[in-house]
């Protein structure tokens, strides 16, 4: 069974209870039917394009300014989360084609 987080923010800082307060606050979902709707899974396809976009930028300017590293090594993983999540969406969303 595939678990992910959904809707998740990312932590409030890079501490480890920054972590522990963003994963409490998240609702843990599966594959089993979170999604049988095709206009919710678009929606959240989006927001999570989204969010990886605003990572993206946060990373960028983290690093040019010479950022704490475990703080850019933990967005640069929240990120990598999220592109895996768009990923597995993609592939739901797309019909199995039988050639």
């Amino acid at each position: 069974m595939l678990l992910f987080l959904i809707g998740c923010p990312g932590p409030a800082n890079g501490s480890l209870e920054g972590l522990r307060a963003a994963a409490k606050g998240c609702e843990l979902g599966d594959d089993a039917g979170d999604f049988d709707d095709l206009d919710k899974m678009e929606a959240r396809l989006e927001q999570l394009r989204e969010r990886h976009r605003e990572l993206d930028g946060e990373i960028q300017s983290l690093e040019l300014a010479g950022g704490e590293a475990f703080r850019v090594m933990t967005l640069k993983r929240e990120k990598l989360r999220i592109k895996d999540q768009i990923a597995w969406l993609q592939t739901k969303m797309t019909p199995d084609i039988i050639a």
